[in-house]
Parts: structure tokens; sequence; C-alpha cells
């Protein structure tokens, strides 16, 4: 797999790339915004870490762009440890952070599960996909389509999406799906969960703000209206 490291601190991009290259990635850099957003076109790129403060474009301007044009999971690198930063990054569409200095032990456990995450198990065709009322969820592409429409998701869009259509009606609290989705040692708190759903709703529903698919049960949690039917 092939990641992309976008940091203007060259020994820190330096120890990044030997370490991940250690686990047998293919490594590209970037020193800057621009940079980064000419190698983030790159198809083969599987994930990138970015750095919050870049010259030239900073990260969430980068993270925002990228988002335009590709789902490619998005780490984010941070020396602020303001909350507000920490949920702007994922407003941008970064799917995870973490705040310098780090264990690039944390990095790498990070960088992991994100790749479990979005690699199909087995080879195109071997997961089949999930017909949900008129929405169809892709495992192979993890891409969903509503009514003949299909919708671009970050991976943790589409795996709020994959729980919630797999156990319709089951109500999820903020804490459980943090758990769940982002890993019992996320460090974040439960208002990430809420931008991701309020993002989720503006991408899969008609009206976001009279939601048909993922309803809220108030003072309990999130769940899924319709019923499921695998094909």
């Amino acid at each position: 797999m092939k990641i992309l490291i976008v940091d203007d601190e060259k020994l820190l991009v330096k120890g990044i790339k030997f370490n991940f290259e250690q686990e047998g990635f293919t490594v590209e850099t970037a020193y800057d915004g621009e940079e980064a957003l000419k190698h983030a076109h790159d198809k083969s790129i599987d994930l990138i870490i970015l750095d919050l403060m870049l010259p030239k474009i900073d990260g969430l301007t980068v993270c925002q762009k990228v988002r335009e044009f590709s789902n490619v999971p998005i780490v984010m690198l941070t020396a602020k440890t303001e909350d507000m930063d920490k949920i702007l990054g994922l407003e941008y569409g970064a799917d995870d952070y973490i705040t310098k200095p780090f264990n690039i032990l944390e990095l790498k456990a990070r960088v992991k599960a994100i790749m479990r995450r979005v690699t199909p198990l087995g080879g195109a065709g071997d997961k089949s996909k999930l017909s949900v009322g008129d929405v169809l969820l892709d495992y192979n592409q993890r891409k969903v389509t509503i009514d003949g429409r299909t919708t671009e998701l970050t991976s943790k869009e589409f795996d709020l999406m994959d729980l919630f259509a797999t156990n319709p009606g089951k109500v999820y609290g903020r804490d459980n799906l943090l758990d769940m989705i982002w890993g019992y040692d996320y460090p974040g708190d439960a208002r990430t969960v809420d931008v991701h759903i309020r993002r989720l709703r503006e991408k899969i529903e008609p009206n976001p703000a009279e939601p048909q698919y993922i309803l809220t049960k108030w003072g309990a949690g999130y769940y899924f209206k319709e019923t499921k039917e695998t094909v």
C-alpha cells in the first residue's frame, strides 16, 4: 500500500517514512500544501498523513480540496490541542487525527486500523452488497447508492452507514458509536459522532433537516429506519 506523508518538518517526515517503509508501505512525501495536492491526484495513494500547519496551503484547505475529488483516508497531524481544531479537521473530511508530539507506534496503529476498515476482504466480488430499501451499500468500492444516485462517503461515514444499515431499528448512543467506529482508545469525544452524522445526513438525506434514513431517538442516540434485505 502507498501512503503520502505531508509535513514541512523534514526530519519528522524522514522518521515517519522510515518507520512505514519498515512495515512494507510505499511512501511518497510532500512538504507544503501545493505539493500535497499534486501527489493526492495519484490514484494509487491509499492514505494521506497530513499536517495541519503547512506552507502555501494549510492542511485543512488541502483536506477540503482533496475531498472534492477523492475519498482517500486522511489522518491529520496537529500541534494544536483545542477541541475545535480537532472537530474542524473532521468537518473538512479527515478520518482521524493525532496530536503532536506523538508515539510512532500509535500513528502506525491508527493507520493500520483505518486501512483494515477500507480494504475489502478478499478479491472483487467476494463481498456481497446490502440493499436496504432504496439504499445500496457496495462493500468492494465502499460506496452507497440511494434511489439510483451514487454518493461518495469517507471511510468513517461508510462505517457508520454499514453499522446502521445492517442493524435497522437498533439505537446506538454517541459513546457506543465512538467506541465501535473510532475505537475505545480514541482520544476524541462524542461531538465527533455528531459531526459525522450531520455530514452523512447531508450526503444521503433528501432533506437533512428532516432525515428519512438515519433518525434520532432523543436522549438515546441514532438509528436506521429501514428494513434489511441482503442481495
